[in-house]
């Protein structure tokens, strides 16, 4: 946020808008290297998730987690989202320590991540010790292991994200193109760390690299699984270190020069109450793009969900624990690889493509209706490969026509590139229309995250249930998500205001995940 007035502003929106304008000035001259080792975090941040999106939802059900139950573990996700992130961001904008605003909360994430995750790929071995019996199918002290480790891990990755984000805007300045290059590098590590994420998924034998990680608890997938993780905290643990040693922040006074008093002369309202606020008294500009925003997620939740058990299921026709369903997994991890390949190259473009079809409403419209298509053929695909499902003498079912894997695959790559404008475009044109709030940068996020959350919890309590009255697959949560996306695209289009043409810095500044 910045400012040269202070008439019709309140003392505390006057107080953390003081400190960003010093940041600003001295950011201006902020060195490209400084806020390349800052977006290199986004690497580290979405290796992880490119994990939990590929690998998790097969792994709770080998727990013994029924798959009409499996979109349950995925609540923790927007919960944590809904209720972390908003206030992360909020006090981060605050925030008085000594070693500055964001770096505080960037350790604390990345600590908790590396818990986390200790807990995920130890956590068939810690039920084994607290008294699960091998080869039975239900293991519930793993599953609960399990589900703390993943809840935590969803805080720790919000912990993370959001001050990221408002560090690469404090070290850009206002300046258009340290702002174009700082989200341009940190829409590039995140390509980097899916595909880097993807790609260990993908790989059926990388627990031989780590042959401990193998036990009479953890066979194979789970081996493989932990291996990934060891992997994980290994590339976080480095950008992060390497990113807090050499890009320093300036201590904020609330507000150095008299700000401090009007602060105490004021008690701070809390976040939530701001937030709701801030709802209040949205233009309507915004609350279409939060409903535009809402259904877009609604059609992107069931993919995330369901993608790679959708390719070992549907596809390739396995059964949760045997080799056809790990195959299948894995090749859906080699999907997700090459969605994230074309993902960075289009995050890359968007801008310019933007500007080609006549901004950004046609762009998102557009690419809406690409998702609704994708989804849809999902189905088609589904269909195909139960009509070439091929068995041998023995009556086992065999790997699917290359032809069908190559569309399930196409599919998958295709995706990537409605999923470069779903990370960019929609927190612009919150950054625009919300322009005259006089809010930091938490709250902006904050209240566009409500449109993400919210839809996902919407999802994961519907979804297993959804799938579960049509015969227990994926495909009828694929269906709503394209009737969804379809919805999206249409109102993008036809409800969305355009931004205004000055808005240059803003719209190149998205991308969240």
């Amino acid at each position: 946020m910045e400012t040269n007035s202070v008439n019709g502003k309140s003392s505390l929106q006057v107080a953390n808008a003081l400190p960003a304008e010093e940041e600003a000035a001295a950011a201006g001259q902020t060195p490209i290297w400084k806020i390349v080792m800052v977006a290199s975090i986004a690497a580290g941040v979405q290796f992880g998730w490119a994990l939990q999106l590929s690998l998790l939802t097969p792994y709770v059900q080998l727990l013994g987690i029924p798959h009409k139950f499996a979109s349950f573990m995925w609540l923790c996700g927007p919960i944590s989202g809904m209720i972390v992130q908003p206030l992360v961001g909020y006090y981060s904008d605050n925030c008085t320590w000594r070693f500055g605003r964001r770096r505080p909360f960037i350790a604390s994430g990345a600590l908790l991540v590396i818990f986390a995750v200790f807990l995920i790929g130890f956590a068939a071995d810690i039920g084994h010790a607290a008294g699960d019996r091998l080869g039975k199918t239900s293991k519930p002290r793993a599953i609960t292991v399990f589900v703390v480790g993943f809840w935590i891990l969803d805080v720790a990755n919000n912990m993370l994200q959001g001050p990221c984000r408002a560090l690469l805007a404090d070290l850009s300045g206002g300046s258009a193109d340290k702002m174009r290059a700082s989200n341009a590098l940190f829409s590039f590590f995140m390509a980097v760390g899916n595909i880097l994420g993807y790609a260990a998924g993908s790989y059926s034998h990388l627990y031989k690299v780590f042959p401990f990680s193998k036990t009479k608890a953890c066979e194979v997938y789970c081996a493989n699984l932990k291996s990934c993780f060891f992997i994980s905290v290994a590339l976080l643990l480095t950008v992060t270190t390497l990113a807090l040693t050499f890009v320093k922040e300036q201590e904020l006074k609330d507000a150095a020069d008299g700000g401090e008093r009007q602060l105490k002369g004021k008690k701070a309202v809390p976040f939530f109450g701001e937030i709701f606020g801030a709802l209040k008294d949205l233009p309507r500009p915004m609350w279409i793009l939060l409903l535009v925003t809402a259904l877009n997620w609604i059609a992107w939740f069931p993919f995330f969900l369901y993608d790679t058990d959708w390719m070992a299921k549907e596809v390739f026709g396995g059964q949760v624990g045997d080799n056809l369903y790990s195959r299948g997994v894995h090749a859906g991890a080699l999907g997700l690889m090459l969605q994230s390949v074309v993902l960075g190259f289009m995050s890359i473009a968007v801008e310019l493509l933007a500007r080609r079809l006549g901004g950004v409403k046609k762009l998102w419209g557009g690419v809406n209706f690409i998702l609704a298509i994708c989804l849809g053929m999902m189905v088609l695909v589904t269909k195909m490969a139960e009509h070439t499902r091929r068995i041998d003498p023995n009556g086992n079912v065999l790997s699917p026509t290359s032809g069908v894997k190559a569309g399930a695959l196409l599919v998958f790559s295709v995706l990537g590139i409605p999923l470069a404008v779903t990370f960019s475009i929609p927190f612009a044109l919150a950054s625009i229309f919300s322009s005259n709030a006089g809010a930091g940068q938490g709250l902006s996020l904050g209240v566009l995250n409500l449109s993400i959350v919210i839809p996902q919890m919407f999802v994961s309590f519907l979804s297993g249930p959804w799938d579960a009255a049509f015969g227990g697959g994926n495909l009828p949560a694929f269906v709503v998500g394209a009737v969804s996306a379809a919805l999206s695209g249409i109102f993008a289009m036809t409800l969305l205001p355009s931004p205004p043409r000055d808005a240059k810095v803003e719209l190149s500044g998205g991308g969240f995940h």
